[in-house]
């Protein structure tokens, strides 16, 4: 086997949570504190609560975007489709749809 590969373990890292907790932990960290946001003391899988984290705003922008989708009218396919369907029917042909059959049948009417 080789030597001096591996990384040294430090057994002695203060690891220091947002909501206040400290502990020490052993690490390949080369450092003496670590900052954590989360830990077992205020994680919602071991407290029970719903807590939500948002550090960059990312829950703020999607509820201003669900906010703002609920303004705006959305129309279903189906109901685009049926709109289509009675204003086709109830517009006149023009002549662009007309076929050769009817533009024929118009021209021996007006002989």
């Amino acid at each position: 086997m080789k030597r001096d590969i591996h990384p040294k373990y430090n057994k002695h890292i203060k690891v220091v949570c947002s909501c206040g907790n400290t502990f020490e932990t052993g690490s390949t960290l080369e450092v003496d504190t670590l900052n954590v946001e989360l830990c077992s003391k205020c994680h919602p899988f071991y407290t029970g609560e719903q807590k939500i984290v948002d550090t960059d705003n990312v829950v703020k922008k999607f509820e201003e975007r669900a906010q703002k989708a609920s303004k705006m009218s959305f129309t279903s396919k189906r109901e685009k489709m049926e709109k289509r369907k009675a204003k086709r029917e109830t517009s006149p042909k023009s002549s662009s749809t007309l076929t050769l059959k009817d533009m024929l049948a118009n021209a021996n009417i007006s002989k």
